[in-house]
């Protein structure tokens, strides 16, 4: 389901904006875009996001800025050695090879990225880590939220969708009735015409093959399954939890017995409501890529 939510904080040096939005999905896709300095930070929101949505393509988008007025500058002695320990492997390097470098300056060291750094990068990042996970609660809130309500409107409209395919499933088997006595009729003068112009033909053998088109005909077992499918499905809206999968199986599984149906309708009527019932079904499989 499409959602979208944004929200704005800060604290000390630090402010920071949220986007978080979602589009439709067969699966469950996060994209991230948060900074990668924050350590921990990602996992964290994808551990969140796993356990409160479970289908759709969900990004999540965080810029922090930070105030360097008030930002502190202070070395990092790690980054700063391994920036030393590469310098004299390269002197030392360059000596081997007779290349002479100039020489290199404080200045130079300092411009080394990590090496230099703001105490609040360096000394906060799990303050800062949790003060942002903290405010990625109300705006998870607020995105749920929204998903719900469009969930609430989808329920509606699939709803009424089901109601459609159980007055069209009623409406088939109603004209299956209507046109039992009609084949009846048309297999005897078929069964006549056979025996009256074909000598020596068995008629027992005659009578089980007429018995078998009429079998074929049948579309009793559609039907049943039909209004089996309906009450599963009404049952699946009903119910608590992530149904968009189970939903999505049903869908294929009404649409393989409307195309029976049609199959076998030998009915004009008979087919035109089969072919209703595949318009239904393929607008309401549609709707049901929106469900969770």
């Amino acid at each position: 389901m499409t959602a979208f939510a944004s929200a704005k904080g800060g604290q000390g040096a630090h402010d920071w904006a949220w986007e978080m939005r979602s589009v439709n999905a067969k699966g469950l896709d996060l994209r991230l875009r948060v900074p990668d300095w924050i350590e921990g930070l990602e996992a964290a929101l994808r551990a969140r996001l796993g356990k409160a949505v479970t289908r759709g393509s969900v990004s999540v988008s965080l810029r922090v800025a930070r105030d360097e007025a008030e930002a502190v500058q202070k070395l990092n002695p790690v980054a700063l050695d391994a920036a030393l320990a590469a310098l004299a492997g390269v002197e030392a390097r360059a000596a081997e090879k007779g290349v002479t470098l100039a020489p290199t300056r404080a200045a130079d060291i300092l411009t080394v990225r990590g090496v230099l750094d703001s105490a609040a990068t360096v000394d906060d990042s799990a303050a800062l880590r949790r003060a942002l996970l903290k405010d990625f609660e109300p705006l998870l809130a607020a995105f749920l939220d929204m998903r719900a309500a469009e969930g609430a409107a989808l329920n509606t409209v699939l709803a009424e969708q089901l109601d459609r395919i159980a007055s069209l499933t009623r409406a088939a088997a109603d004209m299956a009735d209507a046109r039992a006595e009609a084949m009846r009729a048309n297999l005897r003068a078929a069964l006549a015409r056979v025996t009256d112009n074909a000598e020596g033909t068995d008629p027992d053998r005659l009578a089980q093959e007429m018995a078998l088109i009429a079998v074929k005909a049948d579309v009793t077992e559609e039907i049943d399954r039909l209004h089996a499918h309906v009450e599963a499905a009404r049952g699946l809206l009903d119910a608590d939890g992530p149904v968009g999968r189970k939903l999505d199986f049903l869908m294929q599984e009404f649409n393989r017995e409307a195309n029976t149906l049609c199959s076998k309708a030998q009915n004009t009527e008979l087919t035109r409501i089969g072919l209703d019932l595949k318009t239904v079904i393929d607008q309401m499989r549609e709707q049901v890529q929106n469900v969770e």
